[in-house]
């Protein structure tokens, strides 16, 4: 496994992550929220955050917070972060709008063909923080492997 620890970290992060979403959405609704597993945009905590920066921070931990590699990986995961908080948030507000003037538009008795869109597409800040903790801690627990 120590041959691909920097691919099994990544996606044992995100797999962490979906279970806590599946698990704390389920438990909120009182119902178990299968799709939750599958679809990771959105939510706490922010799937994205924890994926890139579990791989940026094994990557320190494991070859050095001084080299080349660790400086872009940082880099990476701080855009996706951004880009989850800012760009990816106000996908999701825009979705809303336009899904609040199609039914207001067309009837819900019309037959369209379309559907509406997913409306929780970002994040709130301390969405991604907390992803990037998680990722962080996951990093911290297979840099001893």
């Amino acid at each position: 496994m120590k041959e691909y620890i920097y691919l099994a970290c990544p996606f044992m992060t995100l797999i962490t992550c979906q279970v806590i979403k599946f698990g704390a959405e389920s438990w909120m609704a009182k119902e178990l929220k299968w799709g939750r597993l599958f679809n990771g945009s959105g939510g706490m905590p922010s799937s994205h955050t924890s994926f890139t920066f579990s791989l940026t921070w094994l990557i320190g931990l494991r070859l050095g917070f001084d080299t080349p590699l660790f400086a872009v990986a940082l880099v990476f995961s701080i855009i996706v972060g951004y880009d989850a908080m800012g760009l990816r948030r106000e996908s999701g507000r825009q979705a809303a709008a336009i899904n609040q003037i199609f039914d207001e538009v067309f009837s819900k008795n019309a037959e369209t063909g379309m559907l509406h869109l997913k409306e929780q597409v970002g994040h709130k800040p301390l969405e991604v923080f907390v992803g990037a903790l998680l990722g962080i801690s996951m990093a911290l627990l297979f840099s001893h492997i």
